[in-house]
This record gives C-alpha cells, structure tokens and sequence, in this order.
C-alpha cells in the first residue's frame, strides 16, 4: 500500500498543477476537449470546476487533516466507482477518497465525462507512478470487493438490485434549496444566480427551489442576476429548453416571473425543470424549517443568510463544496476506512 503521507502530498502537488497559472493553457486545451464530448460542458464552466477542485480540495494541509482523521483499513480492496457525469469532474471527490484511503479505485466512467476524469487521474500517476496500479478503468464491475454509485432516483433501484450483497453507497435525487427573506443585497442575489445557474442546474449543488416571504418582489433578484444572460442564451441546449418550458407555461396559461432567460415558477416540487426555478412563500421560518426537516433526504444544501439559523451556507458557496462535504450527507471516507 502506498503511504498515506505519500498519498496526500500526491494529490496535493495535482492541486499545485491546477493552480499554477503556467498551465493554463494546458487546462484550456483540456477544458475544449470535454466541451466536444459534452456540450453542457462549456470551457467556462470546465476551468471553473478545475479551479474549485485545486482550491477547495487539494491543498496539503487540509488533506492531511482531512485523510488523518480516519483510521487506515486493514488492507486495499478494489472499490467499484459508478460515476455521474452532470457536471465536470463531479466524480474525482469520489476517486480522491478511494485512493487517499489507500484501495483500488475501479472506475466506471460516465460518457459525459470521461475527458476530465482520465486527464486528472492520469496527472496524478505521473506525479506518483505507484498510483498506476491502483486505478483502474472499467465497464463491468463484477470483481470490486465495495461500491459506490452515484444515479437518478430510477438507476438507484438498478444499483441496489446488483450491489446489495457487498458493502456499498448508493445515492439518489437530490437538489439544493435557498432561503430568501427579503433583506439580501444586490451581491448577495447576484451570487445566488451562480448557485442557480453555474453548469446550468444540472448538479445537485445547483438551487432548484426558493423560499420566500409572502408578497416577495423578484425585481430585484432578476436585475441581480442579468450579468448571467448572456452566458444562458448563447447556450443553445439551456435556452432550448427555456423556450421549450416558456411555451409550455404560456400555452397552460400558468402564472410565472420571467427575465427572458429563466422563469420562476410557483410550485411547492423541489425539483424544477432547466430554466425554472420553483418558489414556495412562508410567513414564518419555522415553517421553512419543518419543510427542510420533512424533506432532509431530498436536499444536498441550504443557500441564504447565516443569520437565519436555517441555511447551511451563504450565498455563492454551493457549488464550491469543501472536503467534507459528501454527497447525500453520506461519509465516504468513514465507509472505505470500515472495509
């Protein structure tokens, strides 16, 4: 097994790579790649997932205070990675944990976004060779001693069904809320539709669902949030569907707001189709806060005010996830160091 200090320094030089600004044109020649496999892929949003990943992961000091809290397994297993592919690079937490747990990583990448995966994991053998024998790509994952599988609330079934006699993750559906209160600054609102918008409302870091005091005024929120037009209607897949769902509100005659490149929609559903968001009013927090407890297992996180006592972070920091922010709440780290 390699060394855990080894390890994280490893993936730590990878976060010193993806930080250092000589590489960036490495990065965009990366970031163009994925966008010719994926298209909801831009370069724009590739350097930023690329960013957040070298910022909010992969320094050393955090690593280790990360890796170290956990107890070394008694020997490696081959852990079978079923990974999404919605946003870029959403799989590599995944990969992290398994291999700074000191296992084999058996990745079955997603077609989405098998680009990204394959570039980090690959830098990472070059700054660490030994890694070479502890990644492993794969479409069948029948010899894996573990797994962890990331899909809709439908292929969760399928995973269940074939995963179930080995110790395993299986995750769900999920989005994110905020909670608005009428009091936000401009800023605040502004970073809210980077919550919204950033790789489009396709992750489940990306805000679905709004909370709003009765009577709330959108005005403000909509001027916040107009520096993202341009990057909403020259994508042609995220405005198709907003023309899409717009003519289908109007042909219904459905009530909703609209900024020409996203609609809000009053709908109590936490899911909300591309290009909507869905809004619920409360008179008091403390109905927001039964409604959040009641649906605790469909919400990955809570955007708004600190202050509130409700939200779990401010506005513009849900798709800057930190280390220990697993998907669905559930410890990965805890579940490799138990094998």
């Amino acid at each position: 097994m390699i060394s855990r200090t080894i390890r994280y320094k490893s993936f730590a030089q990878l976060g010193e790579y993806l930080r250092d600004p000589a590489n960036e044109l490495l990065l965009e020649d990366w970031a163009f790649r994925a966008h010719l496999t994926n298209n909801w892929f831009t370069p724009e949003n590739v350097l930023n997932s690329l960013k957040a990943i070298g910022e909010q992961y992969l320094t050393e000091d955090e690593l280790q205070k990360w890796a170290e809290r956990y107890p070394e397994p008694a020997s490696s297993k081959k852990i079978g990675v079923v990974m999404a592919g919605n946003v870029p690079a959403v799989g590599f937490h995944d990969a992290m944990a398994v291999l700074l747990s000191g296992h084999i990583l058996m990745a079955k990448l997603s077609t989405d976004d098998a680009v990204l995966i394959k570039f980090l994991l690959d830098k990472l053998s070059l700054i660490e060779p030994a890694f070479r024998d502890y990644i492993q790509f794969a479409d069948r994952l029948n010899e894996a001693d573990a797994y962890i599988a990331t899909g809709s609330d439908n292929t969760s079934r399928y995973f269940e069904y074939y995963f179930s006699k080995k110790p395993n993750i299986i995750r769900r559906n999920r989005v994110s809320v905020a909670l608005l209160t009428g009091d936000e600054s401009k800023e605040e609102l502004a970073a809210l539709g980077s919550d919204i918008l950033r790789y489009y409302g396709l992750g489940c870091r990306n805000v679905a669902k709004l909370f709003v005091p009765l009577g709330y005024d959108f005005v403000p929120f909509f001027e916040a949030i107009q520096p993202f037009e341009e990057y909403c209607r020259n994508h042609h897949k995220f405005f198709n569907n907003y023309e899409y769902n717009k003519s289908i509100l109007l042909v219904n005659g459905t009530p909703h707001y609209d900024n020409g490149f996203l609609m809000v929609l009053e709908n109590p559903a936490l899911v909300s189709p591309l290009s909507i968001v869905n809004y619920e009013t409360y008179q008091d927090l403390a109905e927001v806060k039964a409604r959040l407890a009641e649906d605790r297992d469909k919400i990955q996180c809570v955007v708004g005010q600190p202050e509130t006592g409700v939200a779990s972070l401010p506005f513009g920091q849900a798709q800057k996830p930190g280390l220990s922010d697993f998907a669905d709440g559930i410890d990965t780290m805890d579940f490799l160091s138990k094998l």
